[in-house]
């Protein structure tokens, strides 16, 4: 009643009408006085995803605005990782995005792990990626002539520069996928197997995992699949690689 704006002569009557159409999928329990999910009950006007529901409950967790929180009314306490703050400039964001927006070109000043001094670079940003830990602009450097990323909080100064005539689709990598394909490790335990099957939703002891090139070194290394599965014991390492030729190849082209 009070998230739709109910009176409880409606409630009721919609209520009675999904018990008609769907009998034994919810009943009215007298002790607690309440409605509760029927011995038949299955959802017929709404996809049950736990994954979404529980990154809503995340999300409200840190304080974000969650559409339709109010369908959600037992919030319990949520604890999540830490991750360290970035230190990005508001005015490299706006710069980024105004850059992507009206298609022009960013004169930046970058510090890369590859030269001890920053170095001053044009490049032509379409899109925006996030690796998980840390934002990326995925530009075209007129420098090196390819499609690369740069971290946003490694852009020092930044100042929009003429238009551009780079387009996006020229982009490979952006737009092309890779296809990882998981499966439990082989040095687990029937048992243990099964429960990692269960974890990644596999079908056939298979998930199969659509990137896109341009991501798929981080995809790797967030799953643990950026080195030998022999590095680790299978215990700290779940999931293997079964296409890992394929996907090898894909990345070393990538890198050409």
């Amino acid at each position: 009643m009070n998230v739709m704006g109910l009176s409880r002569a409606q409630a009721s009557k919609d209520l009675n009408s999904y018990i008609n159409y769907h009998p034994g999928h919810i009943v009215y329990d007298k002790t607690a006085k309440t409605y509760v999910l029927g011995p038949k009950f299955k959802a017929q006007y709404a996809a049950l995803d736990p994954s979404e529901y529980l990154g809503d409950l995340l999300s409200i967790s840190r304080g974000a605005s969650v559409p339709a929180a109010d369908w959600i009314v037992y919030q319990p306490d949520i604890l999540g990782t830490v991750v360290p703050g970035r230190g990005l400039s508001p005015l490299t964001v706006r710069n980024v995005l105004l850059a992507c927006e009206q298609g022009k070109t960013l004169l930046i000043d970058y510090q890369s792990m590859s030269f001890p001094d920053p170095t001053q670079r044009l490049i032509a940003p379409h899109a925006l990626a996030h690796d998980g830990f840390r934002w990326h602009v995925r530009a075209l450097c007129f420098k090196d002539q390819t499609f690369k990323d740069f971290i946003l909080g490694r852009i020092l100064n930044s100042k929009l520069d003429e238009n551009s005539e780079v387009d996006p689709e020229a982009d490979r990598d952006w737009q092309e996928t890779v296809t990882l394909q998981i499966a439990p490790h082989p040095g687990l335990s029937a048992n243990q197997q099964k429960i990692v099957e269960l974890d990644y939703a596999m079908t056939d002891g298979v998930a199969a995992l659509e990137v896109r090139k341009c991501l798929l070194f981080y995809n790797l290394k967030r799953l643990g699949l950026d080195v030998a599965p022999s590095t680790r014991h299978p215990q700290d390492q779940h999931i293997v690689l079964i296409n890992d030729n394929e996907v090898r190849t894909a990345l070393e082209r990538r890198a050409l």
